[in-house]
């Protein structure tokens, strides 16, 4: 097999993709499944591509395409959001059905759970209504033989009348028996596939309207889906449908009628709106267990026996939360206590790059000041960022990504779900929470696995509020400065790990009071119901997450970072070095607002330095340690040299302290804000965006460093 790097993207906003053929006679096939199935594990193993994999559902929220050849034959293969149905209840669900149901494609690929094989039917036997070629792929099978499951895949062929075979898509040796059904699936005439049987009048119903559509419509789709689809009057695909076939259906005249006719039968027969509706959905459970019957054998009692073990620890009443704060406590201590060497032998090595540079300025005569805004503004910023964020990075990612791997985050989400619903949000926020303590930005995309847009907004607006890896240098810089002193091995990386844990409980508790300040006001409403399918327990393949951690995640959020600090460099030079008078025109900015600073607990300099940092966090510390030394270019101290220069210009326990909600509680940075404005599209909820955390941090500010001061 041959694998293409040519892919594209597109955001549940959008609603077409183009397909990028490298050969007209390519074959087009959608990758569609439940959430957390491992449709992008397959896509990834057919393609050879990278897309985004993990152990909790609604890790797709974007469509991705790749190349590949199988047997000669070239097949673009899109990989689409997971659904649980072709009734879908968030634009995701929507992207995924209007591929399924309205797009040109040839066939489509529906993976399944073999754990949970007869509820992963329904969306098969669904996309089977639409007449399309399918291939059933019945993943995990690895893991279903370890819980003594059975599934006789020749029966359930027979039975749906489409090829089925099974697969473990991790072991990439058991892919073959996928690669050839699916070379054969498009060359073999198409079978007859089961039909969902639905009651009499329904029945009767669907068989009045047949006729008509298929006159109106012709062959653009099957005649009994369509007729369905018209009777369960879905707003959202009627439009679909009117931009495929380049006119409202619902308008012609005839097809009102035979609906009308239809629909004032079922009601005589009982059959309102909803009962349609559920009707429908109801034959195709039955029919999936139907099916299933006999073809899947298991012992009731040993299945998700040691998951229920495991749960009654992880999301017990008693031990959940205690047991997140110790992971968290654990994720930090590791991070913390793994990054300081790598930390300073990177900053030896860019120090020595940076005179080298500098030497290379000199023997080509540049002027000094070319040499000091590229050497010491643009590099030293960039190798600033690229030594303090990049080790911890690094740690923290593969460590993170771990915890997805394994099947525990859905378990924070269920652990939250309580405290988020009585917040009137929703518990699949705690999932982008989680994502926002790598990058906020990241974490604002995650807001779309949450259905409802009410509750996707409070997830936007409020997940800046937790600190993201460029926002935890500050954090564990002033924690060792001034809390822990100059121990750096195991018990002062213990204890600021633990510090370091209660802030990020404090930026939780925030979390949750800004979502129920938000339901509460701009955001009214109630919270909608919330089911999450909890994946099984999996031991992580520690070499693909490393891998794809570093790839994925550390490389991303890192280059974002570096393009962001680069310009940011040049202009903290030009602010340090050019004067007006005998001060420069940073200590003028920060003198500005030093009498605004000092009523939260901070100085101009401080301030100054937040502002400076919008584009890259990492950046306020050796900010502030420039404005403080008067230097013209970036300093780097040791922790005890640091403690020496701040305290000589004012700072105390209320200064560290201030410090450290400021940094837990303020603006987004600029990648997050652009990409609240990409996801919002909207000015004013990326101004609320950057309005609530910073109001929430100078209020705590103010009150801690005021209330402090009269104690003092």
């Amino acid at each position: 097999m041959e694998s293409g790097p040519e892919s594209a993207r597109s955001t549940a906003s959008e609603n077409r993709l183009v397909i990028k053929k490298q050969a007209e006679s390519d074959t087009i096939a959608a990758i569609a499944g439940n959430p957390n199935v491992g449709k992008s594990t397959v896509f990834n193993a057919l393609t050879g591509m990278r897309q985004h994999t993990g152990n909790w559902p609604g890790k797709t929220v974007a469509i991705a395409q790749g190349h590949c050849r199988i047997d000669g034959n070239g097949f673009v293969l899109v990989d689409i959001p997971g659904t649980y149905s072709l009734s879908p209840h968030s634009a995701e669900e929507e992207v995924a059905r209007d591929f399924i149901c309205l797009s040109s494609h040839d066939a489509v690929v529906v993976v399944c759970d073999a754990c949970c094989l007869e509820r992963n039917l329904i969306l098969a036997l669904q996309a089977m209504e639409t007449g399309c070629k399918m291939l059933l792929c019945v993943n995990m099978m690895d893991e279903a033989r370890r819980k003594g499951i059975e599934i006789d895949l020749g029966l359930l062929s027979e039975r749906l009348g489409v090829p089925v075979v099974g697969i473990s898509a991790r072991k990439r040796k058991t892919l073959s028996a996928l690669k050839e059904a699916l070379s054969g699936l498009c060359e073999a005439p198409a079978g007859k596939m089961y039909k969902i049987r639905y009651t009499g009048p329904l029945e009767r119903a669907v068989e009045s309207l047949q006729s008509v559509v298929e006159r109106a419509a012709g062959d653009r789709f099957d005649c009994r889906w369509l007729s369905l689809r018209l009777l369960e009057d879905d707003e959202t695909l009627l439009c679909g449908l009117e931009r495929s076939l380049g006119f409202d259906i619902t308008r012609l005249g005839e097809i009102r009628a035979a609906v009308g006719r239809a629909k004032e039968q079922l009601c005589e027969d009982g059959f309102d709106q909803k009962k349609i509706c559920d009707n429908i959905a109801s034959c195709a459970v039955l029919c999936a267990e139907e099916i299933c019957t006999d073809a899947v054998r298991y012992d009731r009692l040993a299945y998700h026996a040691s998951d229920r073990k495991i749960d009654s620890v992880l999301t017990g009443k008693w031990l959940a939360y205690p047991a997140m704060l110790a992971l968290l406590a654990l994720v930090f201590w590791i991070t913390i206590f793994g990054a300081n060497y790598p930390s300073g032998l990177l900053s030896g090595l860019f120090r020595w790059l940076g005179r080298l540079l500098r030497d290379g300025m000199d023997a080509l005569d540049a002027p000094l000041w070319l040499t000091g805004a590229l050497i010491d503004g643009v590099y030293g910023v960039l190798s600033q960022v690229v030594s303090v964020m990049l080790p911890p990075m690094a740690i923290f990612f593969p460590l993170f990504t771990m915890l997805e791997d394994s099947g525990y985050l859905p378990r924070v989400a269920y652990n939250l779900d309580r405290p988020f619903a009585k917040c009137s949000a929703c518990g699949k926020q705690a999932l982008t929470m989680c994502m926002g303590f790598g990058c906020n930005a990241a974490g604002v995309v995650g807001c779309r696995i949450i259905d409802s847009p009410r509750e996707r907004l409070i997830a936007v607006l409020t997940n800046s509020l937790v600190p993201c890896n460029g926002r935890f240098p500050i954090l564990i810089s002033v924690i060792t400065i001034f809390f822990i002193g100059s121990d750096s091995g195991f018990a002062g990386s213990l204890a600021a790990a633990l510090l370091l844990t209660s802030l990020i409980a404090l930026s939780v508790a925030v979390t949750l009071l800004c979502s129920r300040l938000l339901s509460k006001t701009v955001l009214k409403g109630q919270p909608s119901s919330f089911v999450l399918e909890m994946p099984p327990y999996r031991k992580p393949q520690f070499l693909r997450v490393i891998i794809r951690s570093v790839f994925d995640r550390t490389l991303f959020v890192l280059g974002r970072a570096v393009c962001a600090a680069a310009p940011a460099g040049l202009v903290i030079w030009l602010l340090a070095n050019i004067y007006a008078g005998d001060i420069s025109l940073l200590r003028h900015c920060a003198g500005f607002l030093d009498p605004f600073a000092r009523l939260f607990g901070l100085d101009g300099i401080i301030l100054m330095a937040f502002i400076l940092g919008l584009p890259a966090n990492e950046t306020v510390i050796p900010i502030a340690v420039m404005a403080y030394m008067s230097s013209g270019m970036l300093t780097e101290l040791s922790s005890d040299g640091l403690r020496l220069l701040f305290e000589a210009n004012g700072w105390n326990a209320v200064t560290a302290v201030s410090v450290l909600l400021f940094t837990l509680f303020h603006w987004p940075c600029a990648t997050t804000l652009m990409t609240v404005a990409k996801e919002t599209k909207s000015v004013s909820w990326t101004a609320l965006a950057f309005a609530l955390p910073t109001a929430v941090g100078l209020t705590a500010c103010f009150i801690f460093a005021n209330t402090a001061g009269l104690a003092m």
